[in-house]
């Protein structure tokens, strides 16, 4: 299959790859970015073809290996190159290039002003504002990260696994945890996105999306987000590499 772009997010546990035309992600796969040696990367890309190379990455040392595979040509989102939208942030050099790619991707795709929520093993907040410039964000501790602890740090509590649980009061040791987990993490959100929408001025409309891997189970309890995107960060870079088209 041959297409525009190849599209890579580097996460700290994974690495996305996403085969894309200049409007469309075709496909997509992942692998471990504790892996990503050569032949790691011929087997998980087998069978694609692409004519640029776009990468957001969290991780210097596999951004090191990606550009010995792809050569210099690839282009790596940094704050410092055309990306669509502004920043207004006092050092920009320290926004994660992930970020920045949800930022663009909610721009472009949903508007401004709005916020990204991104699930992952930390939850972040970025906020875009109304003349669709990069503003700043919260980081907090990821919903896994939170359960997992409790778990790894405790003699008695025991590893759950995520699933909905109505009662706030819980008649187990999972259901109590259970209820931590819905409950509590949603409150979180709930309160950060209050916080964030009285600093914004109270706007009429607000776009809140949702991505990451716990996206989706958070959001179904959270009607102050109105859409997930489970490849919003791919589509950042498909956005971004229109801007540089070679």
């Amino acid at each position: 299959m041959t297409a525009n772009y190849l599209l890579v997010d580097v996460g700290n546990g994974r690495t996305k790859f996403g085969l894309a035309t200049c409007e469309h992600l075709l496909e997509h796969r992942d692998a471990p970015t504790a892996g990503l040696s050569p032949e790691d990367l011929k087997t998980t890309l087998a069978g694609w073809q692409w004519s640029h190379v776009v990468i957001s990455s969290v991780v210097p040392a596999a951004t090191q290996k990606l550009r010995a595979f792809f050569g210099e040509a690839m282009l790596v989102l940094t704050h410092d190159i055309k990306l669509g939208i502004g920043i207004d942030y006092p050092k920009p050099a320290s926004i994660g290039p992930d970020r920045l790619a949800n930022a663009v991707a909610l721009a472009h795709l949903h508007g401004a002003p709005g916020i990204v929520i991104d699930f992952g093993t930390a939850v972040t907040f970025d906020i875009v504002s109304a003349n669709a410039a990069y503003v700043g964000g919260v980081i907090a501790p990821g919903l896994r990260l939170m359960t997992d602890y409790l778990h790894e740090r405790t003699a008695l509590l025991p590893k759950v696994e995520l699933r909905e649980h109505i009662a706030a009061i819980g008649k187990s040791t999972e259901e109590a945890i259970l209820a931590g987990a819905a409950l509590g993490y949603r409150g979180m959100v709930r309160g950060i996105l209050e916080s964030l929408r009285e600093e914004l001025g109270q706007p009429d409309h607000l776009h809140v999306i949702a991505t990451g891997g716990d996206a989706a189970w958070i959001a179904s309890g959270l009607p102050e987000i109105q859409a997930v995107e489970p490849d919003l960060t791919l589509h950042g870079l498909r956005l971004v590499g229109n801007l540089h088209l070679w």
